[in-house]
């Protein structure tokens, strides 16, 4: 059942992505004149679609659903007769051509931008960007950022949400430099300005590798004060073969001391297959317990721990000082969702090169299965993060396709502009053998991402 609902939710969000991204290509051919032959959602064989008698195009639904193509006339396809050779893609001029195939990304950019301005523009209570809590031995300690105070920039560029110092944060992934951190304090009347250096050396590598941005600066958000008693207990969890009782309270795992649940969970997260030393206190007395986590593995292949000890319910209450409501009107939402765009899409590439280079390892790299299971998850959360995981999807989607490798669009792209300089395009051979080594490429890549992800699995 779950996989039947994790494919339906990769179906409904990459469905109509795909689609979109081939209408791309459709309606500008279209509008250059070029006679389309077949639009198809999906590759492979036929599974059901029609053929519109007005324009003959044969319009369809075919069973590999990781793509889609638009056929066009072409005479490196085919015969093409005399009258219909103004018809045909390779009869054009290349500014035509270039249009034509960069539609497809151009539409995915469209789609993040419409998502990301939706998104925007529905107003949210979120968590002030004060900071609740700098872990310690790392950069945010180092810096000796203050409590309290509220992050208003990272890197010189402005931040509004802690959704936004994440993403700027993720993007120092695998460097060794300073990031820059401005804050704003209210201690004093004038709401003081100061920016903080604070370290980061290989940042989200080597033992940080697997935490998320935030955890591995060691700044967080206000996070609730939750009693570490324990409210229930996994009958077949490491807690509860190992002695842990409802109702006993942590005070200390390897000997730190435990003042809240939070604190207690992180150390059992961050340290899979470790026995570790708890101290509770039951019935005013203190036992001494080892617990060794078991290892879990999260969408992205990390490695976390889990002992099956879950803490009572309880009604959180945010102060105040640390919320605050997000609203913005259509303009500045629209401004911001191209600001946003942008900065993804910058974050994206850099990504890619940082693997390339080796900066971060390519067990980042992600595949078909990964994005199903984040979109089925999405489901389960809200339709908000439907709409954001379709956005980064889409902009996934469109960076990608803009990388100068044959078989791509941005190959394509790069021949056609080629074919505008030299007023003639290149050989038919020289494109086939950059075709064939664009599909080594591009079957390489997939089977290290489908690797990766099947890996996570297990």
């Amino acid at each position: 059942m779950t996989f039947l609902l994790t494919l339906l939710a990769a179906i409904f969000v990459l469905g109509p992505l795909i689609a979109l991204h081939e209408w791309g290509h459709y309606i500008v051919a279209r509008m250059c004149g070029v006679k389309v032959l077949t639009y198809s959602i999906g590759f492979g064989p036929k599974l059901f679609g029609w053929t519109s008698k007005k324009s003959g195009i044969d319009y369809r639904i075919s069973a590999l659903p990781l793509g889609g193509y638009v056929k066009m006339l072409d005479e490196r396809e085919g015969n093409v007769a005399k009258d219909e050779q103004h018809l045909a893609f390779n009869y054009q001029h290349p500014l035509k051509k270039i249009a034509i195939v960069a539609a497809g990304p151009i539409m995915n950019f469209i789609i993040a931008i419409a998502l990301f301005w939706v998104l925007f523009m529905t107003p949210s209570e979120q968590l002030a960007t004060k900071i609740g809590q700098v872990l310690p031995d790392t950069p945010a300690a180092m810096a000796q950022l203050p409590v309290g105070d509220k992050i208003v920039a990272i890197d010189g560029h402005d931040v509004q949400t802690w959704e936004g110092i994440n993403y700027r944060l993720a993007g120092r992934m695998g460097e060794t430099d300073n990031v820059s951190i401005t804050l704003q304090s209210d201690a004093q009347t004038n709401q003081s300005i100061k920016t903080y250096q604070a370290p980061v050396t290989q940042f989200m590598q080597g033992d940080a590798q697997g935490k998320d941005a935030l955890t591995s600066f060691g700044m967080l958000p206000w996070q609730p004060q939750i009693a570490p008693i324990v409210g229930e207990l996994a009958p077949d969890g490491a807690a509860s073969r190992q002695g842990l009782q409802v109702g006993d309270r942590i005070t200390a795992i390897n000997n730190q001391n435990i003042d809240d649940w939070i604190s207690a969970t992180r150390i059992i997260r961050d340290n899979p297959e470790v026995l570790l030393d708890f101290t509770v206190l039951r019935d005013d007395k203190t036992v001494q317990l080892q617990i060794m986590p078991q290892g879990k593995k999260d969408n992205l292949g990390n490695n976390y721990g889990q002992i099956g000890a879950m803490v009572d319910q309880t009604e959180i209450v945010i102060p105040d000082a640390y919320k605050t409501t997000v609203v913005y009107g259509p303009g500045e939402s629209l401004v911001k969702s191209f600001e946003k765009t942008e900065q993804l899409a910058v974050m994206t590439v850099s990504s890619m090169g940082k693997m390339l280079s080796g900066m971060i390892g390519l067990d980042n790299l992600s595949g078909p299965i990964t994005i199903a299971k984040v979109a089925k998850q999405s489901f389960d959360i809200s339709w908000q993060m439907v709409l954001s995981t379709a956005a980064l999807i889409s902009l996934s989607l469109a960076v990608l396709n803009l990388l100068p490798i044959p078989v791509l669009d941005g190959g394509h792209i790069v021949y056609h502009f080629i074919e505008l300089i030299r007023g003639k395009p290149l050989s038919e051979r020289v494109q086939m053998v950059g075709l064939n080594i664009g599909l080594l490429l591009l079957a390489g890549f997939m089977v290290l991402a489908i690797g990766n992800d099947i890996s996570r699995l297990f």
